[in-house]
């Protein structure tokens, strides 16, 4: 994992899920991270190191299909992760008002695949994690911090 100019390298997957859980161990209740990047970019990938950084309990997968999975803490002391693919919902902003996430930040991180345009009204302070694939495998993450993000950032670099 390289970090250079505002881009961190992931040459391999295993540094992606290394850069997740160092972010996952800077998440807190009403934290709120927003994963851009088109389709095998590594926002799944990343969502496990992301887990496994806040220590919460279940396999994480993508959830596609059902849109959102709540993950329970590892310790009584523990953050839950709310984990929701978007991408279902593109376009459709009041189905994302449905699923009732900024009741969610109050005692959960929570983490948007394909949440750009749709999520960030949630909260003033939030980080887009911006994933791109390049033709070698290798996974560049350009991270765009917003509110109070923007001094928390310097951590993951």
């Amino acid at each position: 994992m390289v970090a250079a100019q505002g881009m961190i390298s992931l040459p391999t997957p295993e540094d992606t899920v290394e850069f997740g859980q160092k972010l996952g161990k800077l998440l807190g209740a009403g934290d709120l991270v927003l994963l851009a990047g088109p389709l095998g970019a590594g926002k799944t990938v990343l969502v496990r190191g992301i887990a496994a950084g806040l220590g919460v309990q279940g396999r994480v997968s993508s959830p596609t299909f059902v849109i959102e999975r709540v993950h329970k803490p590892g310790s009584p002391d523990g953050v839950p992760l709310v984990h929701v693919d978007a991408y279902r919902l593109i376009g459709h902003v009041e189905e994302v008002d449905d699923l009732d996430l900024d009741s969610d930040l109050t005692s959960s991180a929570v983490v948007i695949e394909w949440g750009e345009g749709l999520a960030e009204q949630l909260a003033d302070d939030y980080l887009v994690v911006r994933l791109e694939r390049r033709p070698d495998d290798t996974r560049i993450a350009r991270l765009e911090p917003h509110g109070d993000w923007t001094s928390r950032v310097a951590q993951l670099t």
